[in-house]
């Protein structure tokens, strides 16, 4: 059996990685191609496009890569119509992978998208394109089933993969032995996480090594800790530490962003998944973001929620703090950081909060995922299956 992934950032490479491993105990003899990171490769994927050419963000910055990633998705197209798949899983990357899904699906090939497109945040009428493209949606949060429910859209919720790799209870001391810190212990540390991206980096990272510095005349006894996701970004970000904060007691780590976040006592952070990854972890948070002016201002009339760190919006109501745009001031973020380190009490409380979000997220969705699509398949196996796969 062939079987078609595509993912276009790193934490769809982590879901496709778990995924294919799932999908390996059910199907053995299966082969795997598509679009993927290192985790997906080290479990078989055969990539056809470097993942990093589809890892844009942005309304103004995606138009300017626009005709490159139409050419991408045009090729894999014409490759997977040549060598059909059983199934196409398309990994979130909904820009990218709900145009392709379309046009595979209407060649009689199925579709799955893993990961719900943000449709009940902004644009809500792309549910309608959705609906031409997705035979199977798999949602990693519960309100989000329910939504493809109400639109008749075929919908299984998994769980998130995250809450059953992340331990429900994390030892931020052995995160530190692992780090291999030599600051005393009791060190306060605030983790800093600017994104995984240059673009994000470029906007973030100076903002939040101004923070860094702001609470360090504060509190001179705090130390800093900043995870790099790549080598390219590892230069970028001790690039950005010469420029603004050459003195600061900062760390820039290669990779290890859970550690990091683990050794932590305060986590300064980008939106995304990592605002999931440290509610899972128990670290209180400030989640802050900026994009471009021009995309700003578009999707201030295209959005339809108020909160967007992922605790928030599973609570349905503000349990860290957020900053946007102009709101993401180095006295807003580092006022809203200290509260965190001085508050026992509110931490506590956000603790307890945290651990009831992980369990209902705690699901073996990669499994979960698996059998969904597996099941799926043997129910319409007959009636849509190309001809070279059956």
């Amino acid at each position: 059996m062939h079987i078609a992934l595509v993912a276009g950032e790193p934490s769809g490479d982590m879901l496709g990685a778990d995924l294919i491993a799932a999908l390996r105990v059910l199907y053995p003899q299966a082969r795997f191609s598509g679009i993927g990171g290192a985790g997906m490769m080290a479990q078989g994927l055969q990539t056809l496009v470097s993942m990093d050419r589809l890892a844009v963000m942005g309304l103004v910055e995606v138009l300017r890569h626009l005709p490159e990633l139409l050419r991408i998705r045009r090729q894999l197209r014409q490759q997977l119509l040549a060598d059909p798949p059983a199934v196409l899983i398309g990994i979130d990357a909904p820009d990218f992978n709900l145009g392709l899904e379309r046009r595979l699906r209407a060649h009689g090939i199925p579709t799955v998208h893993y990961v719900s497109p943000s449709v009940w945040a902004w644009r809500p009428w792309r549910v309608r394109k959705i609906a031409r493209a997705v035979d199977l949606m798999l949602t990693l949060f519960p309100f989000e089933a329910a939504f493809y429910q109400s639109h008749g859209i075929s919908v299984r919720y998994v769980g998130h993969p995250l809450a059953d790799a992340i331990p429900l209870h994390s030892d931020s001391a052995m995160a530190r032995r692992a780090l291999t810190l030599e600051w005393p212990a009791g060190t306060q540390i605030v983790a800093l996480l600017p994104g995984s991206r240059v673009g994000e980096i470029g906007r973030l990272a100076p903002l939040f090594l101004a923070t860094a510095r702001w609470l360090h005349t504060q509190r001179p006894a705090l130390r800093f800790l900043m995870p790099a996701a790549t080598p390219q970004l590892y230069d970028l970000l001790l690039t950005q530490q010469a420029t603004h904060v050459p003195t600061l007691p900062l760390t820039v780590v290669q990779g290890q962003s859970r550690t990091v976040m683990a050794a932590a006592d305060v986590v300064l952070l980008a939106s995304g998944t990592a605002t999931l990854e440290a509610m899972l972890l128990k670290r209180p948070m400030v989640m802050a973001y900026r994009v471009a002016p021009v995309t700003a201002w578009i999707a201030r009339r295209l959005v339809t929620i108020s909160r967007f760190a992922l605790p928030n919006l599973l609570a349905g109501r503000e349990l860290v703090p957020e900053f946007m745009q102009e709101a993401a001031t180095v006295e807003a973020l580092g006022s809203a950081l200290l509260h965190w380190l001085d508050d026992a009490k509110a931490r506590a409380e956000l603790t307890a909060e945290f651990a009831a979000l992980h369990e209902q997220l705690r699901c073996d969705a990669s499994r979960q995922a698996a059998a969904a699509i597996a099941e799926w398949l043997d129910r319409h196996r007959t009636a849509v299956l190309p001809t070279a796969s059956r």
